[in-house]
């Protein structure tokens, strides 16, 4: 394209002008706020649709795995903060408000219903009736092999084992199968015990009363404990176990539909509400885009005229411009 000297003239004077006019911060200032003015006043539906929202979410969230950098990022950050040296000077109570404590468990305390079906679960596990029938058993050889009486009183221990072997004889087995069958026979009975034990021992009051002590045991205690029950050095292995449980669930139709009826949910919702409403949702109003945000995009803009891109994509269109064939009758120029 041959070039032109005025019209070369003209797009110089225009670019020397932006540049003038957006290196003062008032600029910006100015055409940021006028913009947030006018987006404040539009609706979520007369920008976007359920339809682009969705697809952006299930495309950055679902459809696109999180990148090695990023998880061990996250393995970093989470270390940073277990090593912080802040953690040894700050207790958990300076971090965590005695009041909310005590709210939480006055509100775990009061879930009688919940805690009564949690033990009814846990206590007619099997699992749970093979540990209650060990111990049982344990306890009872234990008592006849270390018994405190059998030691310290002459003769008592050869009786005891006397009376074992009586009690072998007259079953014609030993004392551990007679026990292991009477645990097996009676074992609905003896879970039914233990879930009237628990359900006495953990009341409504005793619970509450429980969790306070468990509060005033800890409260004191540095935020550098939580290293005791953390392996920092594993870190890096149990963040990754932990992805591959996300990466799994993220490609899943469960997850999928999930996503798609949230965000559907979402959007009928506040379909009509401007974003000068859903930007206060999140904490973001007039005086937050004034003094915070045009902070943050001042530099940005000072850089892009400093660096020339402003100047050079603004060229880019005000050649295209100029040149055109509309432009060019009307400053008479023959193309």
């Amino acid at each position: 394209m041959q070039k032109n000297p005025m019209i070369e003239q003209l797009i110089d004077a225009q670019l020397n002008f932006l540049d003038q006019s957006f290196s003062h911060n008032d600029t910006v200032a100015t055409e940021f706020t006028h913009f947030y003015q006018w987006f404040r006043k539009q609706s979520l539906q007369q920008i976007w649709s359920f339809d682009q929202i969705n697809a952006l979410l299930q495309k950055q969230i679902l459809n696109t795995a999180a990148s090695q950098f990023l998880i061990e990022q996250i393995a970093e950050h989470i270390k940073f903060a277990l090593i912080h040296p802040a953690n040894d000077s700050t207790t958990i109570a300076e971090i965590i408000p005695v009041l909310t404590i005590d709210k939480i468990a006055q509100y775990v305390a009061s879930k009688q219903g919940h805690r009564q079906r949690l033990i009814h679960t846990m206590v007619n596990n099997p699992a749970f009736s093979a540990m209650i029938s060990q111990l049982i058993q344990h306890a009872i050889q234990d008592y006849l092999d270390n018994s405190v009486i059998a030691k310290s009183v002459p003769g008592v221990s050869r009786f005891m084992k006397m009376g074992k072997s009586v009690l072998e004889n007259v079953t014609d087995t030993n004392l551990d199968n007679a026990v292991s069958k009477y645990l097996q026979k009676n074992i609905l009975k003896l879970s039914q015990m233990s879930e009237t034990v628990l359900n006495q021992h953990f009341d409504d009051h005793k619970l509450y009363h429980f969790q306070a002590n468990l509060w005033h045991k800890i409260k004191a205690l540095p935020v550098s404990v939580l290293k005791n029950y953390v392996e920092v050095q594993d870190l890096p292995l149990t963040v990754a176990m932990g992805h591959e449980i996300w990466d799994f669930m993220r490609q899943s139709e469960y997850m999928k539909q999930q996503v798609h009826d949230g965000v559907y949910a979402w959007y009928v919702r506040n379909a009509e509400r401007p974003f000068d409403l859903l930007l206060r949702d999140l904490n973001i109003d007039e005086a937050l885009i004034q003094h915070e945000l045009q902070n943050l995009l001042n530099p940005i803009v000072q850089q892009m005229i400093e660096s020339g891109y402003i100047r050079e994509r603004s060229r880019l269109y005000l050649e295209q411009f100029y040149y055109s064939s509309e432009v060019l009758k009307i400053l008479n120029i023959q193309a």
